[in-house]
């Protein structure tokens, strides 16, 4: 008869030594990505389901323990649109914004900085004291002035919706420095009128990625990335330069624009890699930096001629 005790023990070696190879295969993402700034937008579907909110939670502080510098920014859509309704204020968009009364502007302050901000640094700080939330608000972290879309050729008022004008990252670089993870709601000041202004989360996670010179945008979504030619085809762009996003912008549904367009400005301002991913996916954001099989659309700076003929299109991106 086998010894019971030397035969659990060989089942035990057996059993983790998958995980020891996964963590070693991950050894060259840790090496590339250690020390750098990586700015993720939060959104979509992980931000209602309980179970996503938490494997994002788990991710981000995994990036944080890794050697990574994240930094958090959220929206909270379904849940202003939530409280809108209770307050019996209709929710209406233009051009693809949320248009914003004064009273609509108290109920989105309320809920980014009150709710969701609150929620989500709870659960980080789950794993350890962590996160802190501020907005852009604080610090004039974020100072924006009124923006006025174009529809068919005309201004257009849509209320509190805010235009970056300037990013200030001294509190978050003093954050970072301190080992802790930012979660920044997306609301700004104006240095015009003083107003508070309801500020596209998106938008602003693309702003401070580049202030901050982050290595990575990762936007958080609802589809698996950017289709190729939908919905004639549901077939996802792995990689695409800005160039290239450029000139697929005017194509692009009304929701994807603003992230398209933070990742355009992301890599044409001084970050590495911009990437689109599904949010939906548990651990989606592991997934994409840690693994060959990144998912989701990865934007990357137009190629640099160098003297001996080759390019370069991205640096240290997973895919």
């Amino acid at each position: 008869m086998s010894d019971p005790i030397t035969k659990s023990s060989t089942t035990r070696k057996h059993t983790a030594l998958p995980k020891a190879r996964i963590l070693v295969e991950a050894l060259p993402w840790l090496t590339r990505h250690h020390g750098k700034t990586v700015v993720i937008k939060f959104g979509g579907n992980a931000m209602v389901n309980e179970e996503l909110k938490a494997a994002f939670a788990q991710d981000v502080v995994f990036l944080r323990h890794a050697g990574l510098r994240p930094v958090v920014v959220h929206g909270g859509g379904p849940q202003i649109s939530a409280a809108l309704d209770k307050h019996g204020i209709a929710s209406e968009f233009k051009a693809g914004l949320r248009v914003t009364t004064e009273d609509a502007m108290d109920v989105v302050r309320m809920v980014l900085a009150g709710q969701v901000q609150r929620e989500l640094v709870g659960l980080l700080n789950q794993h350890g004291p962590l996160a802190v939330g501020i907005t852009g608000e604080d610090a004039h972290t974020i100072t924006a002035t009124k923006h006025w879309p174009e529809i068919d050729g005309e201004r257009v008022d849509i209320g509190r919706v805010g235009e970056i004008t300037v990013i200030d990252t001294g509190a978050l670089e003093a954050l970072l420095a301190d080992g802790r993870i930012p979660v920044v709601s997306s609301i700004a000041r104006s240095q015009d009128d003083g107003h508070v202004y309801n500020v596209n989360a998106d938008t602003a996670a693309a702003a401070l990625a580049a202030a901050l010179g982050a290595e990575t945008l990762m936007v958080l979504t609802d589809v698996e990335g950017l289709y190729e030619d939908w919905p004639d085809s549901d077939e996802v762009i792995s990689r695409l330069t800005a160039s290239q996003l450029e000139e697929l912008l005017p194509e692009l549904s009304a929701g994807m624009v603003p992230k398209m367009e933070g990742c355009l400005h992301a890599v044409r301002n001084g970050v590495s890699t911009a990437r689109v991913i599904d949010g939906r996916v548990q651990h989606s954001i592991l997934l994409e930096i840690f693994t060959d099989e990144g998912i989701g659309t990865m934007v990357v700076p137009d190629a640099v001629e160098h003297g001996n003929g080759e390019s370069e299109g991205n640096k240290g991106g997973a895919q």
